[in-house]
């Protein structure tokens, strides 16, 4: 199961992620309670095996915006978050980074669709931690992709078994206030997504 904690800010939670074993962790460079700048995202990014991938998040950015973040970040992928036309990740392929497409369960679900190659399946109100129908989308998507929405250690084996993704993406979950990671809480994740 490909585990990615998104939204870190903190050293010590990048840390923890990667200690308990997180394949992927996303660094919000949005607007978000959890926006870090490139700068900031480079900062973390550098305490990153390589191993493992770090993901610069995007929603709504102009592709030039994004990839000048994402260079200075030094990131290994890029996700568009939301209804990014196609052309948006076609620009993008130059930069040689894994593309992440992310989208609510009414968007295209095809893995590859739009030339990404990962897909993320969200929540219909993106962002916002409340879990959601999981097993809508079972049978649906194919080949690497997560699920994300709502998913919490509590949770996420019954989401697995719901959906049947190949990798489940958490944020809210893991925090103990809107925004505040928490390493325990990120190692519960992991240890239960992969139970």
């Amino acid at each position: 199961m490909f585990v990615k904690i998104c939204g870190l800010s903190e050293p010590e939670h990048v840390e923890a992620a990667v200690e308990a074993g997180a394949d992927a962790i996303g660094f919000v460079m949005t607007r978000s309670p959890r926006r870090v700048s490139p700068a900031r995202a480079a900062e973390l990014a550098a305490q990153v095996p390589a191993h493992v991938l770090t993901v610069g998040v995007f929603m709504g950015e102009p592709v030039e915006e994004v990839r000048q973040a994402a260079t200075a970040a030094g990131v290994r992928a890029v996700q568009l978050h939301g209804r990014h036309p196609h052309a948006d990740f076609t620009a993008l392929k130059d930069l040689g980074l894994t593309l992440v497409r992310a989208v609510p369960a009414d968007a295209d679900l095809r893995t590859g669709a739009f030339d990404e190659d990962l897909l993320i399946v969200d929540a219909p109100r993106a962002g916002a931690g409340e879990p959601w129908d999981w097993a809508a989308v079972r049978g649906g998507p194919s080949g690497h992709w997560l699920l994300a929405g709502g998913l919490d250690p509590g949770n996420v084996r019954q989401a697995i078994a719901a959906a049947q993704p190949w990798g489940v993406d958490v944020s809210s979950g893991v925090e103990v206030s809107r925004g505040v990671k928490d390493s325990a809480l990120i190692r519960a994740f992991l240890q239960a997504a992969r139970a």
